[in-house]
């Protein structure tokens, strides 16, 4: 259930967690045999009924097998109110990301969340309209910075970003929060698990003029895709989709400069500003 950090808990966290167990009961189980039917630790279903825990989809998935495919889950895990400071539509991709065993991400318009250092998140969360509070501003940010802790928390996944040159070329927040965005970014490099490609700002052909693409491979080895708009996200599971958008990212990926390239492109940068 992704890195196990447990969200605070909401009315929406609970009744979730009291559905599952009033139908767990219903049917005659314990917490661990139920646990056994699922896959999962005997705590880790108490976390869920006590509404200390998100449920994640594999487990929504097979709690409904378990319990008779009433589809009563499915719907009621649809309304859980998620981590704090995330837009609505894109809480269901955070909490798979967090399980993922790879990650592919191309972005066009911004440095991807991940790889965000505060003071440039907090330029975006400010030029946000309409404002936001201080207050939203703030859950915003911590939003952000612990989904960021899975790039070091998780060795073993696999993350690859593909991110434009123009979008450091803009120095949105000055100079000096790209300068440190690209020390960031020069710093993910050189871990094992990430790779991070530059796509040139000269390019005459281009894979990716349809816009950002999100992938993720779950340890079932299932894909997903995510794609975002101004108002609204949506997850995408069908199959011919997300095969369309992997060949888009695979050529992309190709186009764009070789990860030494890359590199070797930011540290010029880095020195010009």
């Amino acid at each position: 259930m992704g890195d196990g950090v447990e969200p605070e808990s909401s009315d929406s966290l609970r009744t979730f967690g009291a559905v599952v167990q009033a139908l767990r009961e219903h049917a005659g189980l314990s917490r661990e045999e139920f646990g056994e039917r699922v896959r999962f630790s005997k705590h880790t279903v108490a976390s869920v009924e006590l509404g200390r825990r998100m449920p994640d989809e594999s487990f929504v998935e097979a709690a409904e097998d378990a319990l008779g495919n009433t589809g009563a889950l499915r719907r009621a895990a649809g309304h859980v109110a998620r981590q704090p400071g995330l837009a609505a539509w894109f809480r269901r991709w955070a909490r798979m990301e967090k399980a993922a065993i790879s990650l592919f991400n191309y972005e066009c318009r911004m440095i991807p969340g991940l790889l965000q250092t505060e003071a440039y998140a907090r330029q975006l969360f400010a030029d946000e309209l309409p404002p936001l509070s201080d207050e939203q501003i703030e859950a915003s940010w911590t939003a952000r910075a612990e989904r960021q802790l899975q790039l070091r928390q998780r060795p073993n996944t696999a993350f690859s970003f593909i991110l434009e040159e123009h979008a450091l070329l803009r120095r949105t927040g000055g100079a000096e929060v790209t300068r440190e965005v690209i020390e960031r970014l020069l710093e993910m490099a050189q871990l094992r698990n990430i790779e991070i490609q530059v796509m040139p700002l000269v390019q005459r052909s281009h894979a990716g003029l349809h816009g950002p693409i999100a992938l993720l491979e779950t340890p079932e080895h299932k894909w997903f895709g995510y794609s975002e708009g101004q108002e609204n996200g949506q997850m995408i599971a069908n199959p011919q989709v997300v095969s369309v958008l992997q060949g888009r990212y695979a050529r992309i990926r190709s186009q764009a400069l070789t990860i030494q390239d890359s590199v070797s492109l930011l540290q010029r940068m880095r020195g010009d500003l």
